[in-house]
Parts: structure tokens; sequence; C-alpha cells
């Protein structure tokens, strides 16, 4: 059809028109794919949550890798450099804390270290969101205080600093299998080894609470027995 001898109206009628004929039927496509997408995401879940349960370890070291390259990449790409900044410091305290954390003999001053280093990124990465998300609502700088949020996710993540083999490491009182092998005196901390200023509790305060957030444990570190630790204070923090 030649639309040149069409006046405006009647030519943008059969353009409409055309668009569509051409488009007839896609209303069912378009249903399909949010069906698929729909299910793709429930699998996938699905998937996640069976990987998680059964290779936890894998699992824990692909979702930190993850966490810790993807800032990089957009960082890198978007020209934050004030987030390469906080993540090359970042990565390399965290790089150093592991170095600590892997030496045999482990140095007994070394879980503290370790529980010191995460509860700092867990304030740090909470006072900043608090300060992001009240500049969000007054709409003023939001996003050059958010960029530095993203570092929470990898200290939340499960460290492969666990405090069992910390503790462990340490050859002190805690024993993997079951009982421990050797008796705990009652001026001893069980996490850390050190000496206590008073016979009761067992534990250091600051290394039962590092206990609580790197591993999120609810088991005694001496003896393994399950214990509620929101008896003994309902915030680790």
């Amino acid at each position: 059809v030649d639309l040149s001898h069409l006046s405006p109206e009647e030519r943008w009628r059969v353009e409409h028109a055309r668009m569509h004929a051409k488009h007839r039927g896609h209303e069912a496509m378009h249903a399909e794919m949010v069906l698929i997408l729909i299910a793709t995401l429930v699998v996938a879940q699905l998937l996640l949550v069976q990987w998680k349960q059964r290779h936890p370890r894998s699992y824990n070291m692909v979702t930190l890798f993850q966490m810790w390259v993807v800032p990089l990449y957009f960082t890198i790409k978007l020209y934050w450099w004030r987030f390469l900044v906080i993540w090359v410091l970042f990565s390399a305290v965290t790089a150093f804390v592991t170095f600590r954390a892997t030496r045999k003999p482990l140095v007994q001053t070394t879980p503290r270290l370790v529980y010191k280093w995460f509860l700092l990124i867990y304030k740090i990465s909470y006072a900043t969101g608090i300060v992001g998300y009240m500049a969000v609502m007054f709409t003023l700088f939001g996003l050059n205080l958010l960029f530095s949020r993203a570092d929470a996710g990898v200290g939340r993540v499960p460290s492969p600093l666990s405090p069992l083999s910390l503790c462990s490491a340490l050859a002190q009182f805690y024993s993997a299998s079951g009982m421990p092998t050797k008796h705990l005196s009652d001026s001893v901390c069980a996490v850390c080894g050190l000496p206590l200023n008073v016979l009761l509790p067992r534990f250091h305060e600051f290394c039962i609470r590092g206990w609580c957030i790197v591993g999120k444990k609810q088991t005694c570190p001496y003896c393994k027995e399950k214990v509620d630790l929101k008896r003994m204070f309902s915030n680790p923090y």
C-alpha cells in the first residue's frame, strides 16, 4: 500500500494496524516467558539450598569469591576510586588476619584478633548503612555514602576462619570429635587459652562473643553441649 497518498492520521492508523498484526500472539509468548522465569528462579533456589546443605564449604567459598570480585568489577568499570581504596584496604587486612589464623602453632592472641576484625567490620558496616539510609531519605549524597556498604556482605559470609578451626589449632581444650582430651583449668579461658581474671564463667566475654559472631555457634566451645546463648546476652555484637 502506498502511504504517500494518505493523510497523516490515516498513515498512522495503517502503521498501527501493521504493528498489531506483526506482534499478534506475542501475549502468549510473554506469558510463557514469565512462567519460565518463575520456574527457573524456583528451581535455582532449590538447587542453591541443596548445594548449601550438601556441600557447605564449596558453597561458602564460591559465595565469598563472588561477593569479593563482583564489586571490584563494577568499581573499575564505573571508576569508583574511593571504593577501590576501601576494597584494597579491606582485602589487605583480611589477608593478614587469614595469614595469622593459618599459622601453626597458632599464637594465642590470634582468635581475639580475628574476632576484633569481624566485629569492627560489622560496626563500620552497620553505621555506614544507617548513615546511607538517612542520606537517601534526605536525598543528600546517597550514592556516595552507600558505596561502602558493599563490603558488609563479605564480612557476614561464613568465613573459612571458623572458630572451630581456631580453637582446634590452639590445641588447648577443644576436640572436634567429642569431649576434650585435656582438662580445663578454672583460671584459663576455653576459647583462647589465656588466663582469666575471674573463675566463672570460663570464657573471656570478648572471646565468647567472638565465638558467636564469627561462627554463629550455639554450642559450648569446651564440651560442645548445646546451650542457649541468649540467656547470656541477647546480642553478641
